[in-house]
């Protein structure tokens, strides 16, 4: 259940940065507002998983897909540029997460 509710936390964090991108600086009222409800979801839910996942891999995972998935949500959808070193990047968040999972972190 808690990998569950880390899963809705991370896909409550990237729909609020994906409409804060869209806010315009917290100037456009219902982005602003989807921003603000996306956060708040996704600190509930971390809380909640906080009680069977320990800090350290919960936090991980979620830093981790949530930066992945908000680099490719920026590439594919919202034109930003693809290089080299994003996606370097990209994969060594993902290696980190990986590496921490696998050295016994939960």
């Amino acid at each position: 259940m808690g990998y569950a509710l880390l899963a809705g936390a991370i896909a409550a964090e990237v729909a609020g940065t994906t409409a804060m991108k869209y806010s315009e600086g917290f100037s456009r009222l219902w982005p602003s507002l989807a921003t603000v409800a996306g956060y708040l979801i996704a600190f509930a839910l971390l809380a909640q998983t906080l009680k069977t996942i320990e800090v350290g891999t919960a936090y991980a995972i979620w830093a981790g897909v949530g930066t992945a998935v908000i680099a490719a949500i920026g590439m594919v959808f919202l034109g930003e540029t693809m290089t080299a070193a994003k996606v370097a990047g990209v994969a060594l968040v993902i290696g980190g997460v990986v590496l921490l999972n696998l050295g016994g972190a939960h």
